[in-house]
């Protein structure tokens, strides 16, 4: 079921027909709206319906929607303060901020520019936020998922199945190509 909304002409419409006397449940039927709708539209004022205070009153209501900003000005001035003392968002949360933002937040602050602080002044310039993936692809062949049911089986020779093995340690480059025949099982790494 879709929904729309009521525009400023619908509301001068229920106006026109509740000052007729009409029932929410025959406006509802003129206008094609449910009648719950237009019960709650009446509802909106108190005594006599008027369009133009519904309009500013659902206007009203539309704006203090959506989630709170825990941005304030007071916990910026706070939170800029003590990174400029060298202190790292993970203390700031521990101190100032414990149960109402979290490092994260602070982190996400100040690369929205909401916290005005420069990145490389960070006790880990921001190296956390730069993660990516830096291993090799293989653009040939087909996935696991697309090969064919008989591979599974191995019953024929020549089904190879390619990978990587990259080194977990940031200094150290390394990293193999393997490659599996899938009947024989004869495996055969290569450095890359």
């Amino acid at each position: 079921m879709s929904f729309k909304h009521l525009t400023i002409n619908e509301r001068n419409k229920i106006e026109v027909l509740s000052k007729e006397g009409y029932s929410s449940i025959r406006i509802a039927k003129i206008l094609g709206f449910h009648h719950s709708t237009i019960s709650r539209e009446l509802k909106r004022c108190d005594n006599d319906y008027e369009a133009v205070y519904a309009q500013k009153d659902k206007i009203e209501k539309s704006s203090s929607k959506g989630r709170k900003a825990k941005a304030d000005n007071n916990i910026i001035k706070s939170i800029s303060e003590k990174l400029h003392k060298k202190c790292s968002p993970e203390q700031i949360e521990n101190t100032i901020c414990k149960d109402v933002v979290c490092f994260k937040t602070i982190y996400n602050w100040i690369y929205s520019a909401i916290i005005d602080f420069d990145i490389s002044k960070l006790r880990r310039k921001g190296k956390s936020r730069k993660v990516k993936e830096t291993r090799g692809k293989f653009n040939i062949g087909k996935s696991i998922n697309k090969r064919a049911k008989e591979v599974n089986k191995r019953n024929t020779f020549d089904h190879w199945e390619l990978d990587t093995v990259v080194s977990s340690s940031a200094k150290s480059k390394a990293c193999l190509a393997t490659f599996v025949e899938r009947k024989t099982r004869f495996y055969l790494a290569l450095p890359m």
